[in-house]
């Protein structure tokens, strides 16, 4: 039986979003998601001042590091695994960031139309 192999919202294999700084709720790289990831961490984005003011707007402030080194905050041309629901929020009031989409896992589209993220994608030839 081969293994369980994450794929993304254009059916591919889930690609890498970042390792610097290291994105995904599983801190792998990657936009993978599991019963532990409430926020469904599975859009891929390269943010933005207006995303990044937004959020903070919405009580996630994503430029503030936490101490220890656990989370660097992020700045502007930064990749990182955004909540689905949280990038949608954001595309509704027009501060949505771009997405590469074979780095978004396919769970995003329960909660993100298909068209939505294509008008946003980075790497769509």
């Amino acid at each position: 039986m081969a293994p369980f192999e994450p794929r993304n919202v254009l059916g591919g294999p889930l690609e890498s979003c970042s390792v610097a700084p290291v994105a995904g709720f599983y801190r792998d790289g990657c936009c993978n998601t599991g019963y532990e990831d409430r926020g469904i961490h599975t859009v891929c984005a390269e943010v933005t001042e207006a995303f990044l003011a937004f959020s903070a707007t919405r009580g996630n402030d994503l430029t503030r590091p936490l101490p220890g080194g656990a989370f660097p905050g992020l700045k502007p041309g930064d990749r990182w695994c955004l909540c689905a629901g949280r990038w949608l929020e954001a595309y509704r009031a027009g501060k949505a960031p771009r997405v590469l989409l074979r780095a978004t896992h396919e769970e995003t589209l329960a909660v993100v139309d298909l068209e939505a993220l294509k008008k946003y994608a980075l790497d769509l030839s």
